[in-house]
């Protein structure tokens, strides 16, 4: 029998209610590499005929986590970035994503002067995922076709999160339009 999203979605709200912390993320990580075998699942939610774009393809009311196909026509490199309070899982469909993930050398957590060191760099493929915790900071960087399903510890449109601007020695709060 396949996996599906349903039983993905089943499963994860398991494995995080079981798990409030990393362990949790690393089982929706896992699980997600499940999800990604089904060639029917990738093909309706970021295959061919798609819409392009980020799309929401779940949300859990009780627990926050979102779902989202992200099928991208264009290339796009991202500055190092976090998700605030929330964590991600980044799980590859189709083409690669070059992930780096930094750590900040400054001492701080928050906007302002800001130094990061790159600690690690590596290509998710089709099928690999990467957790990405709590203030993680990592980057992405992704040729045009490239295609991704995500899972954000919640809706980072009412997140306030920070891009670092490695040449300034800055980081930089985002917040989205719907951001308080």
């Amino acid at each position: 029998m396949t996996y599906t999203l349903d039983a993905f979605v089943k499963d994860a709200q398991a494995a995080l209610k079981a798990h409030d912390g990393p362990a949790g993320r690393e089982q929706v990580r896992v699980l997600l590499e499940k999800l990604l075998t089904n060639k029917s699942f990738v093909d309706e939610a970021v295959g061919p005929a798609a819409p392009l774009g980020a799309r929401k393809l779940y949300e859990d009311k009780d627990l926050g986590f979102v779902v989202l196909a992200h099928c991208n026509a264009k290339p796009h490199k991202s500055p190092p970035h976090d998700h605030g309070p929330s964590w991600a899982v980044y799980g590859q469909a189709v083409n690669y994503t070059d992930m780096s993930e930094f750590q900040r050398i400054d001492g701080g957590k928050d906007a302002g002067d800001a130094r990061l060191k790159q600690v690690k760099a590596y290509r998710l493929n089709p099928g690999q995922a990467g957790v990405y915790d709590v203030g993680a900071v990592h980057a992405i960087d992704y040729p045009e076709g490239s295609r991704f399903v995500r899972v954000t510890g919640r809706d980072l449109d009412y997140v306030r999160r920070l891009k670092f601007d490695m040449a300034a020695g800055k980081a930089i709060t985002i917040e989205s339009a719907s951001a308080s």
